[in-house]
């Protein structure tokens, strides 16, 4: 295929922001009662939005109330703020697509607050991005819908058939196979398996090819 743009997810793929966002909701979540290990949480809730978490902690009894969302973003967008760190080598690969005139944009679940909170502790990203994300709740079309990275390629003018998109989860993974786009799946680092317990960081191996 001949690649004219790529759509790059955000957390775990440009932003080191998952393992602090899962040890803050492990530790959230086990106040409200409902104690869950970092394995049993990506399965339930990666790449999902934070209103389904609240869906589903609530039908497993944690009873999280009508504020808990807006809540937990306050905690989270500080937290990104003051410590989400760039994936390696995310600045250099757009180097590259700037050079190779491929176009870029990014299309996370997670709201353009969360997405400026983490990208724009980096003001160089941000400045190149900033006009690029598309966010699937505040375009009411979160994953695993294909809507949101149709309209990213709408944005950028290019075919779906002649966009690759780069994944870490598997909701964003199901959803890019409806629109026509080959994908770029990442294997991540283990997250820190018990809340205060560090671990090692995330870190992204791109492969070679898409599938």
């Amino acid at each position: 295929m001949s690649v004219k743009a790529v759509l790059f997810d955000c957390d775990g793929v440009l932003v080191d922001s998952e393992p602090m966002t899962f040890l803050a909701l492990q530790e959230d979540l086990a106040a409200h009662g409902l104690d869950l290990t970092i394995p049993q949480m990506e399965a339930l809730f990666l790449g999902g939005t934070l209103e389904r978490v609240q869906r589903v902690a609530n039908d497993m009894g944690a009873g999280l109330g009508p504020g808990w969302c807006e809540a937990f973003y306050a905690r989270l967008y500080a937290m990104l703020r003051d410590r989400a760190e760039l994936m390696p080598g995310v600045e250099s690969l757009l180097d590259r697509l700037d050079a190779a005139g491929i176009a870029y944009a990014v299309g996370s679940n997670g709201r353009r607050a969360k997405m400026q909170a983490s990208l724009g502790r980096h003001p160089a990203l941000w400045a190149r991005l900033q006009d690029r994300l598309f966010s699937g709740q505040d375009l009411g079309c979160p994953k695993p819908a294909p809507d949101l990275y149709l309209t990213a390629a709408a944005f950028l003018g290019v075919a779906p058939a002649d966009c690759v998109v780069v994944e870490d989860s598997g909701p964003g993974r199901r959803r890019r196979k409806r629109p026509g786009c080959a994908a770029l799946a990442m294997r991540r680092r283990a997250i820190p398996r018990r809340c205060g317990r560090p671990g090692p960081r995330s870190s992204p191996i791109w492969p070679r090819c898409p599938d």
